[in-house]
């Protein structure tokens, strides 16, 4: 059985308005006969409910969950307090849609400004919005924001997330504008090199801090180098480095953006994520989604609202710089009760506790004869080691309940370690690359 909420007066009545005879017909003058799907789709038959769940529990029976993961690359695992999946799962917030009626929707436009000023905080910007799908779109939403009529060269650091790359690639796709990749020296970007590219054709220079492998880059200098050209620097921004970190800001970046799933989002399969984006007040009109702005009702009693609408598509439709159509709000609240529960200074603490711990898990590799550091010490809680076998070994840690970093090659592997990780649950981890690399675990 299929659910449809039209009747057949329903369908005839769209279908004349339209000027068409039928469904088929309407079809036809829409979708191209080469992408047509012939025949009938080799679809089982319904199930009850009872049998759905069973056939969900047999599927969900096959997960491997693993306590121990030294994987990152855009998603991390971190611990999150109780305190956000009560508050977040409240059912006045978990349904909220998009509060266009403020005299009705105070509390969630006012968890969600508190979101807007969190992330402002974190990267030293003067406006957030509220939000978008996630960090690679909020990284294409900023390249696109950084276009005007005559610039229209957009500068990519190599050393990029290559999901985030591949996100900005298609948004741009048919945007009338050039791409063009900032060499790595050193498993960070090549200022030198970003320096020769420079022109007054520059709109944006996108970086991220930090980067990809791991490594911290040098954004300050990337900030001198754009300003003076009036190109916008966009830093692509890790919100649990940004607590130690210099901001966004103190770098010279008129956007920053960045993928907010470490503030208290799990990993859940790979979403739903939250995408940040905050920039300087004279680029907020350009921002994608939702903005709540702080005013007064007309008892001079402090209150929220949507604010800067005419900007968005429900109002200019197509003539709207972007279209986000999914309300991010639950995400964006999650953040923030995360941000809340830990605060500033339990943030510091998480951020310094990853990158302590990193840095130990490092060290103690290095020291086994067989692998090494790709690059320079100078990293976050992310690092890059070549080895002989990265596939066999991380097979081989699976097989001892530990899910081990990415594979980049054959011989390299991307590790990433958090606060989650104890030190003895590190020197077991160390123990077992060494037997593996010393033989003794074939």
């Amino acid at each position: 059985m299929i659910y449809s909420p039209h009747t057949a007066s329903d369908v005839e009545q769209m279908l004349a308005s339209l000027g068409c005879a039928s469904v088929e017909e309407l079809m036809n003058t829409q979708i191209p006969e080469e992408l047509r799907y012939k025949g009938d789709l080799p679809l089982p038959k319904g199930k009850s409910e009872l049998e759905v769940e069973r056939l969900m529990r047999g599927i969900a029976s096959k997960n491997v969950k693993f306590d121990h993961i030294y994987r990152g690359a855009g998603a991390y695992y971190h611990y999150i307090p109780a305190t956000v999946r009560h508050i977040a799962t409240n059912t006045s917030l978990l349904s909220a849609y998009t509060p266009y009626q403020p005299e009705i929707s105070q509390g969630i436009l006012q968890a969600t400004f508190e979101y807007q000023t969190m992330m402002c905080m974190l990267t030293g910007l003067d406006a957030s919005n509220a939000s978008v799908y996630d960090g690679a779109t909020a990284a294409a939403e900023a390249c696109k924001l950084s276009l005007d009529k005559k610039r229209r060269q957009i500068l990519i650091s190599s050393a990029i997330n290559p999901d985030n790359r591949k996100v900005i690639e298609t948004y741009l796709y048919q945007m009338d504008c050039t791409v063009e990749y900032i060499p790595m020296k050193g498993g960070k970007t090549d200022v030198e090199a970003l320096k020769s590219m420079l022109s007054d054709a520059t709109a944006g220079v996108y970086v991220e801090q930090v980067n990809y492998y791991g490594v911290i880059e040098d954004m300050a200098a990337i900030g001198q180098l754009t300003a003076p050209l009036k190109a916008l620097f966009i830093a692509g921004v890790n919100p649990t480095a940004a607590a130690i970190l210099p901001s966004a800001a103190e770098c010279g970046a008129d956007v920053a953006v960045g993928e907010a799933q470490s503030l208290g989002l799990p990993l859940s399969f790979g979403g739903p994520y939250l995408g940040f984006m905050t920039c300087k007040k004279e680029h907020i009109r350009k921002l994608p989604g939702r903005i709540i702005g702080e005013t007064v009702d007309k008892n001079g009693k402090r209150c929220f609202v949507l604010t800067l609408q005419a900007r968005e598509q429900h109002i200019k439709r197509e003539k709207a710089s972007s279209s986000i159509c999914s309300n991010q709000a639950n995400c964006a609240i999650l953040a923030s009760v995360y941000l809340a529960t830990v605060g500033g200074e339990g943030l510091k603490q998480v951020a310094t506790q990853c990158c302590s711990k990193a840095h130990y898990l490092a060290s103690k590799l290095s020291e086994i004869e067989g692998v090494s550091l790709k690059y320079s010490d100078d990293f976050f809680f992310e690092f890059v080691t070549v080895s002989s076998n990265a596939n066999a070994l991380l097979k081989y840690l699976q097989g001892n309940g530990i899910l081990g970093g990415l594979p980049l090659s054959d011989t390299e592997i991307l590790w990433c370690v958090t606060e989650m990780a104890s030190r003895d649950d590190i020197d077991n981890l160390v123990k077992l690359v060494s037997d593996f690399e010393k033989g003794g675990a074939l």
